[in-house]
């Protein structure tokens, strides 16, 4: 009798140990202890103990030998430390993580309600009109218009059988990215500041090797706000710190004020309401509640940012009802938008509008 045979599965076939593997291990651990290279070995030593990922042909010893000799790691007054070439690794990986979910999930194919001249084809289609240029037109469609409308016995074309397809427009778009490094982003059990700094270094890599001239600034804010560059993301750590989110949209504004190009956008990351401010050189702070004073100025200041069109993108990742109100509040004064996104979730959010925000199309 034909049919199918069973048998348990083993696997013998899953690939333990070696070098590339190892890696991609060490560089997500380095997400986790801010850049520690060797904290992260340390780590690496303990979860080897329980899961025996090395053998005994590679062991952890190689692998540390082969991370120094390969240029990931270096000794420095006895302190081992990541190299730029490993941050570089980080960011890719981050990238490779969250793009794929992206391309999994369908997202990134965005409409316009618009169309025109532009670089990307859409799925628009329409009837051609007086200043079209020649490469819109789709000539296999156009060909089976003018067949349909005046039959294949005598072929004729005429214009109203032209079918134009769109293309979309892509524009150089300048951005800051706002990080919230309050000490509410690691309270509660749940660690907010890693899905947020891997979101960073994704999108910092996306711009800098698929849309190299657009800009992206990062600004981290807590009793204050400062800039950081790509260089510092690994290392990012939350602190003992309040929210200013006045303060951090005052420098993102401050910052795309200098940028040159017409497209201009903020992504906040936070995942709490603002409670602190910095007057005459002292901070006025408040954690209990909406403090009227706190949020006054900080609405004022997305208004402001609605004057200057630069839209505030809001990715809210906390799920409080009168924090999810404020946002509400805040977005509609600034016009923006905002997401109440899972922290699974947050890098294919920030992605998929990054990507639609670059485009516009044009008639």
């Amino acid at each position: 009798m034909k049919g199918y045979q069973f048998s348990k599965f083993l696997p013998n076939e899953l690939p333990k140990g070696g070098f590339d593997e190892l890696l991609k291990l060490f560089t997500q651990l380095l997400n986790y202890t801010a850049g520690d290279a060797g904290e992260a070995l340390a780590w690496m030593n303990e979860l080897d103990k329980q899961y025996k990922f090395t053998n005994k042909d590679y062991g952890m010893g190689d692998f540390i030998e082969d991370l120094k000799e390969k240029g990931y790691i270096n000794e420095e007054n006895g302190e081992t430390k990541i190299t730029a070439k490993t941050e570089q690794t980080i960011r890719k990986s981050a990238l490779e993580e969250i793009f794929g979910k992206l391309k999994k999930a369908g997202k990134g194919n965005h409409n316009s309600n618009t169309s025109g001249i532009g670089e990307e084809k859409n799925a628009d289609r329409r009837e051609f009109s007086f200043g079209d240029s020649l490469d819109q037109i789709d000539m296999t469609a156009s060909i089976h218009n003018a067949q349909i409308n005046h039959g294949i016995g005598n072929f004729t074309l005429t214009e109203r059988d032209l079918e134009v397809e769109e293309k979309d427009y892509k524009t150089l778009t300048s951005t800051v990215l706002m990080i919230d490094i309050s000490h509410s982003m690691i309270l509660y059990g749940e660690d907010r500041i890693t899905p947020a700094k891997k979101t960073a270094m994704a999108l910092a890599e996306l711009i800098k090797t698929k849309y190299p001239k657009d800009t992206l600034d990062i600004v981290v804010f807590g009793n204050d706000a400062w800039p950081i560059t790509i260089k510092d993301l690994p290392y990012l750590q939350v602190g003992p710190y309040h929210t200013n989110t006045f303060a951090g949209l005052e420098l993102a504004t401050d910052l795309l004020r200098r940028r040159k190009t017409h497209n201009k956008q903020i992504f906040m990351i936070t995942d709490g309401k603002p409670t602190c401010l910095k007057e005459n050189g002292r901070y006025y702070k408040n954690s209990v509640g909406l403090d009227r004073k706190v949020i006054g100025k900080t609405l004022n200041m997305a208004a402001q940012c609605k004057r200057l069109n630069i839209p505030i993108t809001t990715f809210m990742i906390a799920k409080d009802p009168y924090l999810q109100q404020f946002v509400r509040q805040f977005t509609e004064v600034n016009g923006g938008r905002a997401f109440y996104s899972s922290l699974n979730g947050l890098g294919e959010y920030i992605f998929e509008d990054y990507i639609k925000n670059r485009r516009k199309t044009v008639r």
